[in-house]
């Protein structure tokens, strides 16, 4: 099992900054996939950012230029750095991490962005 709590949510007005961070623990070793869904207020949960044990990222289109995503393996650790925020990214932020084809989801951290 793989154990996944995010930190870094909050409330931030619009044009700002937040930094998601994931931490895994338990069986950690040959994870391949990390990255970041979210879901907004009366949405269905998307892709926000994705990235590869060999270092690949993938952006939903909405965030491509302002988030980026990256990943500390030493400390099996992804990072969401979050700029030039918008009311439309508001909403829960889940991390999720992939092992031998098995998805793990950590709780959650809410986002929210003040017009």
């Amino acid at each position: 099992q793989v154990q996944l709590v995010e930190s870094g949510g909050g409330l931030v007005q619009a044009g700002g900054s937040l930094r998601l961070s994931c931490i895994a623990s338990g069986d950690v070793f040959k994870i391949s996939g990390m990255g970041w869904h979210r879901q907004g207020p009366g949405k269905q949960r998307e892709l926000v950012a994705a990235t590869t044990s060999g270092g690949s990222t993938n952006y939903a289109d909405s965030v491509k230029g302002r988030f980026t995503i990256s990943r500390d393996n030493a400390k099996n650790t992804v990072y969401l750095q979050m700029n030039s925020l918008k009311p439309e990214d508001t909403g829960v932020y889940y991390c999720y991490a992939i092992k031998r084809s098995s998805w793990y989801w950590g709780q959650g951290t809410q986002v929210t962005v003040s017009s």
